[in-house]
């Protein structure tokens, strides 16, 4: 049987928002493998396929990454290692392997890492991926937020570059969406005060969760706020149909 990995998008955390496929694809498979800080926690990933999975409890592995390492590259490329060590025995032994992750596989995902490990571990391997919903996506529709229009530019940052990063965004045209900004939310504040941002700017958490947090335009950003905070700062729009 040819080896065969699946990254499953579990969308930002509301079960509902969650693919026909994705369901399909994660209760056909043998084992699978949800990424987690600590081997004792139910992530966001997990939560949701238990919601779509019956008995998925029996085949659900928790794999431990350094998911919020930004410092100390020697532990975060050996959580890599292991997990990648892990996954691969449970590919030798199933064949194939769903890994559920939140929002998108392709974007900004611990997946991909994944897979760029075991590429040497597990030969012949095909890499799939089945697309999630993103929070930006799910903040958009829950704010009422338009997220690009005609020829507008969509923009995304994750503000774990850095503030200036986003600040140089935001001083371009278009939308501009900020990811993993919470712990920088006074300094994402003064850029968007900077460029006149500041007034159309929403931003929200845990989207779909008990404890979700969705701030309209103009509210304003105090700190802290949770790491994985969205922000949307669509573009300006004076007409219908004026960037077409």
């Amino acid at each position: 049987m040819t080896p065969r990995l699946t990254g499953v998008g579990m969308g930002p955390g509301d079960p509902e928002l969650v693919t026909v496929k994705a369901v399909r694809v994660l209760r056909e498979a043998a084992v699978v493998v949800v990424p987690v800080l600590d081997s004792g926690e139910t992530g966001r990933a997990e939560a949701t396929v238990l919601h779509h999975v019956a008995g998925a409890a029996a085949k659900v592995e928790r794999v431990v990454f350094a998911l919020n390492e930004r410092e100390d590259r020697a532990r975060r490329e050996a959580a890599w290692d292991a997990a990648g060590a892990r996954v691969a025995e449970l590919l030798r032994e199933h064949g194939s392997v769903a890994f559920a992750t939140i929002g998108d596989p392709n974007v900004y995902s611990t997946f991909t890492y994944l897979a760029q490990t075991l590429a040497p571990l597990v030969p012949g391997l095909v890499v799939e991926t089945v697309p999630g919903i993103t929070a930006m996506q799910d903040l958009a529709a829950r704010s009422g937020t338009v997220l690009a229009e005609g020829t507008e530019p969509l923009t995304l940052v994750p503000v774990t570059a850095g503030a200036e990063v986003l600040r140089d965004a935001l001083a371009g045209p278009g939308t501009v969406v900020a990811y993993k900004f919470g712990r920088l939310a006074e300094q994402v504040a003064a850029a968007l005060r900077d460029t006149g941002r500041d007034s159309s700017a929403v931003w929200g958490s845990a989207l779909g969760l008990p404890d979700e947090q969705i701030r309209p335009a103009g509210h304003p950003l105090t700190g802290p706020l949770p790491y994985l905070s969205t922000l949307i700062a669509p573009a300006t729009r004076t007409r219908r149909g004026g960037k077409l």
